[in-house]
């Protein structure tokens, strides 16, 4: 969000120049996030950070749920 505040502010080129950045990326970010208010931007943080975690605990389940099954599958 700086990087896009301090590309309002100045220059897009400038921006660039100062974070080693390309003009797609900002305008990517801009795109994505510009016209989020900060408190916004926390929020989509904090509901990314929670379906990671929750993308986890689903393979971990599916890894336990698999094992198993391969295990019984085959014969001894």
């Amino acid at each position: 969000m700086a990087v896009l505040r301090e590309a309002d502010a100045t220059s897009v080129a400038a921006a660039v120049k100062k974070h080693k950045v390309i003009q797609q990326t900002i305008y990517a970010w801009r795109k994505h996030f510009g016209e989020l208010a900060p408190s916004d931007v926390k929020r989509l943080r904090a509901l990314e950070a929670e379906n990671s975690r929750l993308k986890r605990l689903l393979a971990e389940r599916d890894l336990d749920i698999s094992v198993p099954k391969e295990i019984n599958a085959k014969k001894w």
